[in-house]
């Protein structure tokens, strides 16, 4: 939402805009407008400098739009705020129009939305724009072809998070394919090693195997392309039970977080929702000329090991959070794809049960891990932390999500939630096995956290 424009600073008028009947000259007055420089705020007072400036140049705004999918998900979401916020339009396709983020990007001025999915379950006989496959953890759906093939039209930049919505490889091939039919000329693509490919030892996992067989075909049919892989989110930690980051809250107000990585072995660390926009903004801006050929950045901005983690996480919620090496806990109704994700995360850590360093990098590639943060820190230099994370930002997502603790601990609670906590007795919990992980709370009806 656009911040309230001062009065002591030479402003250009603004057409009344067609789309938001309520906006003058740049300013809202609709009843929930706020302004990003609240009269508290210490950016007042340094701005009253401005008065004695002469009027900056008008900059000129880009001139080129990108293609995004999944756009509720975090790194999605976090792209199309900052590309938006500096000129750029985005041609954006979402699943449907629940939640908070997708209703955040929907009433962006500076996007189009598309809403529909990228597989269908219509047989291909019914349908000419239809590609039937049976390779995805929903068999007998297609790949929506058509709206593929709009989702391009118009753009010359693209970032591409495929999901498990779907066969993720087709999806992934005919994205690929219709980029390089509209001539698109910087294709980022959000990839994950598969670990067999590195060691014929190490398991696939079923997940990122999809997305480096997508990598793959971009570098077969010679996109210029740039490979970004992600960290671990720091917005991954809930009290929800989800399995794999869920920091169980117990009775005495502490967490405990159990995983079966090993405790001592380094992890890549991410803030998704604040740094990956950034940093995917920069690679577009720096162009093929410096990250195109099909390179591979890691964005991940620390590297700690689970107990690390742990120690930075509770210095941040200022509460006791321990680590516990163990198998990964199901208690809600997950997709059956995450759950083979899963499954053959455990057997890929068990490698390393005893010895850390026998323990297969998180990339796969073990110079792309020793990358970490360095060739990220070239991209983004002001990165949100797990300790800053955890003291600023938990507490208002676990709020969102229906949790209490947060407000009760001042009266000796140990949290809990206003909407009952435990998702295995919500009626709408059948759809999830179908459509994917879903978080419902208060506010967050739905929200594509792996993405």
């Amino acid at each position: 939402m656009p911040a309230e424009l001062r009065a002591d600073l030479a402003i250009r008028p603004a057409p009344k805009d067609i789309r938001f009947p309520n906006i003058t000259n740049g300013e809202k007055t609709h009843k929930h407008s706020r302004s990003s420089y609240s009269d508290a705020s210490p950016l007042t007072s340094r701005n009253n400098s401005l008065t004695f400036r002469p009027a900056k140049r008008s900059m000129p705004s880009p001139d080129k739009t990108i293609a995004v999918i999944n756009a509720s998900g975090r790194q999605a979401a976090s792209f199309i705020r900052v590309a938006t916020a500096v000129g750029y339009h985005v041609r954006a396709q979402l699943r449907n129009l629940e939640g908070v983020i997708a209703t955040e990007v929907a009433t962006n001025p500076n996007v189009t939305v598309l809403q529909d999915e990228l597989y269908t379950k219509e047989p291909a006989a019914e349908k000419s724009d239809v590609d039937v496959t049976v390779d995805g953890p929903i068999s007998g759906i297609g790949v929506n072809h058509k709206l593929i093939e709009k989702l391009f039209r118009g753009c010359q930049l693209a970032f591409i998070n495929t999901t498990f919505y779907g066969d993720e490889v087709k999806i992934g091939q005919a994205l690929a394919d219709a980029a390089k039919k509209a001539g698109i000329q910087h294709y980022v693509y959000s990839s994950m090693p598969d670990h067999a490919a590195y060691n014929k030892d190490w398991p696939s996992l079923p997940l990122w195997a999809s997305k480096h067989k997508v990598e793959e075909y971009v570098r077969k049919i010679g996109l210029p392309a740039t490979f970004v892989y992600t960290g671990i989110y720091n917005n991954n930690f809930t009290s929800l039970p989800y399995p794999l980051f869920c920091t169980e809250l117990q009775h005495d107000g502490s967490w405990i977080w159990q995983a079966p990585f090993h405790p001592d072995a380094k992890l890549p660390w991410l803030d998704a929702e604040h740094d990956v926009g950034p940093a995917i903004l920069q690679i577009f801006k720096d162009g093929v000329s410096k990250w195109g050929g099909g390179k591979r950045i890691a964005l991940a901005y620390e590297m700690l090991s689970p107990r690390e983690a742990c120690r930075v996480f509770s210095r941040g919620v200022g509460r006791p959070v321990r680590y516990v090496r163990g198998p990964i806990e199901i208690k809600v109704p997950i997709p059956e794809g995450y759950r083979s994700q899963l499954e053959a995360l455990e057997a890929h850590y068990a490698l390393g049960r005893d010895d850390p360093r026998k323990q297969p990098p998180y990339f796969g590639d073990v110079a792309l891990e020793e990358s970490c943060p360095k060739v990220a820190l070239e991209l983004w230099e002001g990165p949100r932390g797990l300790e800053e994370y955890a003291r600023e930002i938990f507490p208002l997502e676990e709020r969102a999500n229906g949790l209490t603790w947060m407000v009760e601990e001042d009266e000796g609670g140990g949290g809990g939630s206003e909407n009952g906590g435990d998702e295995s007795d919500n009626p709408d919990s059948e759809d999830e096995e179908e459509d994917g992980l879903v978080m419902r709370g208060l506010k967050r009806d739905e929200e594509e956290w792996l993405a």
